[in-house]
């Protein structure tokens, strides 16, 4: 597998003794694990839910706090939910929800994203979510920033053809930056048709308490449909 350098928080403020009790007892019931065997673009994400057979996979990158995320799992209860997040506060949050939601169609992966999306066989995801990341903002740290050009590459081969990269940040500079990325991507086209498309939350886009706070500016939300 690839060697990623990991920028960012893997905790914040000390868990309390029913977060930690939530990681250590519920976390190994939906943890992807990655066999040591395993080659790059060898693991059938739909593997990780057992019986379910999912009718689709779909993947969030950075779930936060996992409101997103527990929203459209149960919504859409027959699609098997992968979500990334090495912040383990917000992972216990998210582990809080699936058990006192009887939430069974979400798998979590706790590290680097990157990580498992080396793993993951291509052409398997039908829709991939990266919602309000790090916005990086200082020009020396932009290469931090999740979404580069080598990454939509990468989404690109996950992804089956016409499905949709959702993207979401109210950091103005952010917004340009993924933006331009995506735009001059060979394989991703926009699919706004005017501006409130960009501009107004779509009505089956959860919100996130992140997105809710506005805290840089207005969010942008941007879907692209994977063309190959």
């Amino acid at each position: 597998m690839h060697e990623h350098r990991f920028y960012g928080r893997r905790q914040g403020r000390k868990l309390s003794p029913f977060r930690e009790n939530v990681l250590k007892n519920t976390l190994p019931k939906y943890i992807i694990d990655i066999p040591e065997e395993t080659q790059n673009s060898s693991l059938n994400p739909n593997s990780l839910f057992g019986d379910m057979q999912p009718t689709e996979i779909w993947l969030e990158i950075g779930f936060g706090n996992g409101e997103h995320l527990a929203e459209q799992a149960k919504k859409y209860p027959n699609i098997g939910m992968i979500g990334c997040e090495p912040f383990i506060n917000g992972v216990s949050k998210l582990l809080t929800a699936i058990e006192d939601e009887n939430i069974t169609n979400i798998r979590i992966w706790p590290d680097d994203a990157r990580i498992l999306m080396d793993s993951l066989q291509n052409k398997t995801l039908s829709r991939c979510f990266v919602l309000h990341p790090d916005p990086w903002p200082k020009k020396r740290h932009s290469r931090r920033r999740f979404i580069q050009t080598e990454q939509l590459d990468q989404f690109s081969n996950l992804m089956k053809e016409g499905s949709e990269l959702r993207i979401a940040t109210d950091d103005s500079d952010l917004a340009n930056w993924m933006f331009e990325k995506t735009w001059n991507h060979p394989n991703f086209q926009w699919q706004a048709k005017s501006a409130d498309d960009w501009r107004i939350r779509p009505n089956d886009w959860p919100e996130t308490r992140y997105g809710q706070k506005q805290l840089a500016g207005k969010p942008n939300y941007f879907r692209f449909i994977s063309a190959i």
